[in-house]
């Protein structure tokens, strides 16, 4: 494994997003903020408690997720698609240096600013509503695992994408309407049977509700059952990552 050169992709992906370091965390505590004020004001006002929490506290692993999925594809697109864009992936593929050294480089990078912005909504969301975390270290842990594994999918947007219109479809039209549909702001609980055996095809679902059980204890899905689909979600991305460089998929054209 050759760790200099993961190193030095992480070090340029992570000085390229500190230059943007104003607008990459001002504007998720906005948004943040906004979220609270229409959903945990307006709605919060009418539901009470959801699963014997009070809705406020409910939404917030959810608006962690929210943001946390969503920019943890754009900045793994954002950071394999400039490459593309300029030329320079082409010195990268001639370098010494293997798939997945590349991919651990990219990968941890756009993890990382993924990961430092769920941080800054949690502190952010203790200005709105006292939260207690059931399960601290793993509320840290799943944070993290949620980084990773959006940002090897935001890898492959990256590669796949051939403009900048198409780069943003994905976390626009089907990331965020994924979020809000895997019960990030309910519980799955709330709806009709059928609709609760709908929502079970959607991956978020077992990311937000793995997260919700760090904060209280409480899950829509069965742990082991959002653990397997989470590994299976893992190998299906890096598999797709593999066939890529192996064949060049938009990479060498």
């Amino acid at each position: 494994m050759n760790w200099l050169a993961i190193w030095a992709i992480y070090r340029h992906e992570m000085v390229r997003a500190f230059r943007t370091v104003l607008q990459s965390l001002v504007s998720p505590v906005i948004t943040t903020s906004l979220y609270f004020v229409v959903f945990g004001g307006a709605i919060g006002s009418r539901i009470e408690q959801v699963e014997g929490v009070s809705y406020a506290s409910f939404i917030v692993p959810g608006l962690i997720m929210l943001t946390v999925l969503t920019q943890s594809v754009t900045n793994a697109a954002f950071g394999i698609f400039f490459p593309k864009f300029i030329g320079s992936i082409y010195e990268l593929l001639s370098a010494p240096v293997s798939f997945l050294e590349i991919v651990i480089g990219f990968v941890s990078a756009a993890a990382t600013k993924s990961f430092l912005i769920g941080i800054v909504i949690f502190i952010t969301a203790h200005a709105f509503v006292d939260i207690e975390v059931a399960h601290p270290i793993l509320m840290v842990v799943i944070l993290i695992v949620t980084c990773l594994v959006f940002s090897l999918f935001g890898f492959i947007v990256g590669i796949w994408a051939r403009n900048f219109e198409q780069l943003q479809l994905v976390p626009l039209l089907i990331i965020t309407p994924l979020v809000f549909l895997g019960g990030s702001f309910y519980s799955i609980s709330m709806l009709p049977p059928v609709w609760q055996t709908v929502t079970l095809f959607n991956p978020v679902v077992y990311l937000v509700s793995t997260y919700r059980w760090t904060f209280f204890g409480y899950a829509d899905v069965n742990l082991a059952l959002s653990a397997s689909m989470i590994v299976l979600f893992v190998a299906l991305c890096l598999g797709v990552i593999w066939w890529m460089f192996r064949t060049g998929y938009r990479l060498r054209t």
